[in-house]
């Protein structure tokens, strides 16, 4: 007696073919956005505190070395971190069109620009940061909440805008709600 043949034989090339991994498109990013948002936060601070010294030499800065000594000069033994890997990076912000002429404006645009670590554009590093922040600013909110409420019109449930669906009787809150916990 023959053998019957598989019903279902598999195909050598998916209709169907889903990768596995991520389902994003294009490349995968080499550092977390959490990684850049926080190291650009950590240069905001670390900028805000040196800046009186370091933005005169920074503004007529022309060359690498000169970005290099500028960093030097404002931070002493403290700027391993940033130079003289970053030369580049700060320089180009530098020349930017768009650089800022306020000093806080100044200070956030050089720290989200240059904490991408040259791995990204100072451009897509901005972007980066600004998701990030907006994420994280989103993440604690409360969009809604709602009270289970028994009227006086006899309705049950939940309420709609701290009233009652039915008769709109709004629910009074006591005046201390620093202390009252939902």
């Amino acid at each position: 007696m023959t053998k019957l043949r598989n019903a279902k034989s598999e195909a050598k090339i998916p209709l169907d073919n889903i990768s596995e991994g991520s389902h994003r498109r294009g490349p995968k990013p080499r550092t977390p956005a959490t990684w850049v948002a926080g190291r650009a936060i950590n240069y905001r601070v670390s900028f805000d505190n040196v800046w009186d010294r370091l933005w005169p030499r920074l503004e007529h800065a022309e060359t690498e070395a000169e970005v290099i000594s500028a960093f030097q000069e404002a931070y002493g033994y403290d700027y391993e971190e940033l130079m003289p890997r970053q030369a580049p990076v700060v320089l180009r912000v530098l020349k930017e069109p768009s650089f800022p002429k306020r000093r806080k404006a100044q200070i956030n645009f050089m720290a989200d620009s240059i904490a991408g670590l040259g791995m990204v554009t100072p451009r897509s590093s901005r972007d980066i940061c600004a998701k990030e922040r907006s994420r994280q600013k989103r993440a604690t909110h409360i969009v809604r909440y709602e009270f289970y409420i028994e009227c006086s019109c006899g309705y049950t449930g939940n309420s709609m805008n701290h009233a009652c669906p039915q008769c709109r009787a709004e629910i009074v809150f006591p005046q201390n709600l620093g202390s009252f916990v939902v």
